[in-house]
């Protein structure tokens, strides 16, 4: 298995934009997420028996798991949140299957950071009309620009985390491959890639659900 240190390789350009292979194996998610949901959602007596009732298991499992974070009468976040760990927990372990995860590029973390940013302050306006603008002048004025930084610093903060971790974990595969001979330093993808990737999608789920509840709150 060939594991680069380098940056997403340019596969090609399409109307003079480069398409790297982040994109790429963003659709190959991207698909997998859309065929899967369409044929998990029809007859279950074409798949094996268990299925539904493994698929009905993980459906209550984000349904509890968001209603024990943000609480029962914000459950409506359940399935957005339930597509988002299921997309951080592929591109996070893609590398298993000798790609390059996606979250191992700034720029898709910084997207799906930005996404949780954009919800904090839409659902806290919502939530609490210009009231919640008001909340950045607590507990008195002097704290205002303090507070603008600590929101500017949340988005930053999960990008950077995320990307660091998925990034950290291919370079260091990616010197371990060129020391020792191919295969040996397989089983370490379950540390760096299986298990960071589980840790590092709980990680930023949890995070992006704190924030917006708080700032409903």
């Amino acid at each position: 298995m060939e594991v680069r240190i380098t940056g997403p390789k340019t596969a090609f350009e399409l109307l003079g934009i480069p398409i790297t292979e982040t994109i790429i194996n963003t659709w190959i998610i991207m698909i997998v997420l859309i065929v899967g949901a369409y044929l998990l959602t029809r007859n279950f007596k074409r798949f094996p028996s268990g299925t539904q009732n493994t698929i009905e298991m993980m459906v209550e499992g984000v349904n509890g798991f968001t209603a024990f974070i943000m609480g029962e009468k914000r459950m409506g976040f359940a399935p957005y949140f339930g597509t988002l760990i299921i997309y951080l927990f592929l591109a996070n372990t893609m590398g298993l299957l000798g790609f390059r995860p996606p979250t191992a590029d700034i720029n898709t973390t910084a997207a799906l950071a930005t996404l949780t940013f954009i919800a904090i302050h839409y659902y806290g306006i919502r939530a609490k009309g210009w009231h919640y603008l008001k909340g950045f002048t607590e507990p008195f004025i002097l704290f205002l620009p303090m507070n603008i930084i600590g929101e500017i610093a949340k988005p930053f903060s999960l990008a950077f985390r995320l990307f660091g971790n998925i990034a950290g974990g291919v370079i260091i595969m990616g010197i371990i491959y060129s020391l020792m001979p191919v295969g040996i330093p397989a089983p370490l993808h379950i540390y760096f890639d299986l298990f960071a990737g589980l840790i590092q999608t709980f990680v930023f789920t949890v995070l992006s659900m704190v924030f917006i509840q708080m700032a409903m709150d």
